[in-house]
């Protein structure tokens, strides 16, 4: 299972990469507001500067919702750099323009995927990725990790190499499930994927150990 980030706060990337498991990144116009990154030129050398932070897949969103405009402004992202991804939205402008990305070799993530139907249609067109928003259905009342599976079924029975990009993840848990339900990628906060660290008997443990030790390095030094 893949893991990316889901922020534009540098620092919080940077520690997720120096951590040594991360395999990506995902970005949009609302986190880049959240970290004060306004305008065009600002956005732009913002997706630089996480470029140069990790090794690949650094999925840049595209505002644009008519195809020419989402032609225009994905390519525009891809020529950044190699390691951009750019994210469409589940959209029938957005699906027709995942076509000709992937005709140009552009990869691209479908975002915004609520249903089965609509990461069927972008796996048609031939998304690199696609991304159902988990946590917001279940925010609804809908069972996001049912949409997990019902898609990993459906791409498993006809073979599309899009990968699901589990997205809206709120905690450890949340991974777990989807790594059960065999998703090929969690994109999540930072804290989530620390939360994975976490388990109190791990901590009991290691103060136990560390006890121990103390106590025999203090008899040693006694004898």
């Amino acid at each position: 299972m893949k893991f990316f980030i889901d922020t534009a706060n540098l620092d919080q990337i940077k520690e997720a990469q120096d951590l040594g498991i991360l395999d990506g990144v995902t970005t949009n116009p609302s986190l880049m507001a959240k970290e004060g990154i306004t305008g065009e030129q600002n956005v732009i050398n913002h997706y630089k500067a996480i470029c140069a932070i990790v090794d690949d897949k650094v999925s840049a969103e595209v505002i644009s919702t008519t195809y020419e405009e989402i032609i225009k402004e994905g390519e525009a992202l891809a020529a950044l750099d190699a390691k951009i991804v750019v994210k469409v939205p589940m959209i029938k402008d957005g699906v027709k323009a995942i076509k000709y990305f992937t005709s140009k070799g552009i990869r691209t993530n479908c975002t915004l995927i609520f249903s089965a139907g609509q990461a069927l249609l972008a796996a048609k067109a031939g998304a690199t990725y696609v991304s159902p928003f988990l946590g917001r259905l279940d925010d609804i009342g809908s069972e996001g990790l049912t949409l997990i599976e019902d898609i990993r079924l459906i791409f498993d029975n006809y073979g599309y190499p899009t990968e699901i990009l589990a997205a809206s993840i709120r905690g450890p848990l949340h991974i777990i499930s989807c790594a059960k339900l065999g998703a090929d990628v969690m994109t999540g906060p930072l804290s989530a994927i620390l939360g994975l660290l976490k388990h109190p008997l791990t901590d009991n443990g290691l103060a136990t150990f560390l006890a121990d030790h103390k106590k025999a390095a203090e008899a040693a030094a006694k004898g």
